[in-house]
């Protein structure tokens, strides 16, 4: 008989009269992370019942635009990478890194 072990990972989001979030901060405490705060954020879980993905995409009122292209391109390149350690999928892993620099490209967020 193994011993399970649970993490936990908590979201706390801060609306507005409006719903409209103001504030994201969230603790992973196996991660050493506690209350810290986030502009935005991306959750994606798995329905295998449905076989589909369920979502969940929050972002403040003050998140700035261009930090968002910046945490769009950083997700893609980690959803990337994520495929590639899921899959071992090369040839489609070398596709998706090249739509990244294509994406960064066209937003040029490789300028400085």
């Amino acid at each position: 008989m193994s011993d399970k072990i649970t993490s936990r990972i908590e979201l706390n989001v801060e609306l507005d009269a409006n719903r409209v979030p103001e504030k994201l901060h969230w603790t992973a405490q196996d991660g050493g992370i506690t209350n810290e705060e986030a502009k935005a954020m991306m959750l994606a879980v798995w329905d295998s019942k449905t076989q589909e993905s369920l979502r969940i995409d929050l972002w403040t009122k003050d998140m700035p635009v261009d930090e968002m292209k910046v945490f769009f391109h950083q997700t893609l390149v980690a959803m990337s990478d994520t495929f590639n350690r899921a899959t071992q999928d090369e040839k489609m892993t070398a596709t998706m890194k090249d739509f990244c620099d294509y994406f960064a490209e066209k937003l040029e967020l490789n300028k400085s």
